[in-house]
């Protein structure tokens, strides 16, 4: 069965992001602009926002932060108990980093791709960057990309990222690691599932979303699915090595 019993450590994850959630909503949008985490070439990144962006969630909607502290709340304490409290802060932190590693790497793929295209066409990269720095662009960008060439460029540059969704997600890889063949109960789908499996269904998707969603479906979701992928990989990747070294008796089967 899962553990609710609410740790020290996950207590405290969940607190501060509240804290951060109400106290942004009281700020207003200049908490979201100083905390959330920018393009690093953009004049409005700070050195702390690799950090803070995993403590702010959404303005819009209170389902981003609820969904992701349920998950918090009902996945890791198990992984607290196992492993103290300090590793396991240490595991959460890893994630959000990793998140934002893969989610930073793919913008600047993204922004710089754009930036040969528009050279390739005779537009300064000088002149470009000028007029991000002001907030503004220029519409004939659009006549030499592809609409998801032209999307990914404008949106490296100029969106935002927040959340605990690339931890949360380094939780559940971390939790279905360790006890792959628990069964879930799903709410849409009432069979039991292993957690290995629903894990696994989950990751898929969010590659098939991040890969080719938005030109099937034609608009953004609005969701950071390689942010979400980034902390997967980092979360498996320290089970993989702390199973190597520490949990030799805790297997995928």
């Amino acid at each position: 069965m899962m553990n609710f019993r609410l740790t020290d450590g996950v207590k405290h994850i969940i607190i501060i992001n509240f804290i951060f959630y109400i106290c942004s909503l009281l700020i207003g949008p200049s908490a979201y602009q100083l905390l959330s985490m920018h393009f690093p070439s953009s004049a409005e990144f700070k050195f702390w926002q690799p950090l803070t962006y995993m403590f702010m969630h959404s303005q819009f909607t209170a389902g981003h932060i609820i969904s992701n502290m349920l998950g918090v709340f009902f996945f890791a304490p198990a992984l607290e108990d196992q492993w103290g409290t300090k590793k396991f802060v240490f595991f959460y932190i890893s994630c959000g980093l990793g998140a934002l590693l893969l989610h930073v790497g793919i913008d600047y793929y993204s922004f710089y791709k754009g930036l040969r295209i528009l050279a390739d066409n005779g537009i300064s990269n000088s002149e470009v960057i000028s007029l991000l720095k002001e907030g503004k662009y220029n519409p004939a960008w659009q006549d030499v990309m592809l609409p998801r060439q032209f999307h990914d460029f404008m949106n490296a540059y100029a969106g935002t990222l927040l959340g605990a969704s690339g931890a949360v997600y380094g939780i559940l890889v971390a939790y279905a690691f360790l006890y792959p063949n628990r069964e879930m109960m799903m709410f849409l789908l009432p069979i039991p599932i292993k957690v290995k499996y629903l894990v696994a269904a989950t990751l898929i998707m969010d590659l098939y979303a991040g890969f080719i969603g938005y030109p099937v479906f034609g608009v953004d979701d609005g969701i950071a699915h390689f942010a979400h992928l980034g902390g997967a990989a980092i979360g498996y990747i320290m089970m993989w090595y702390w199973k190597k070294n520490s949990y030799n008796d805790k297997r995928w089967n």
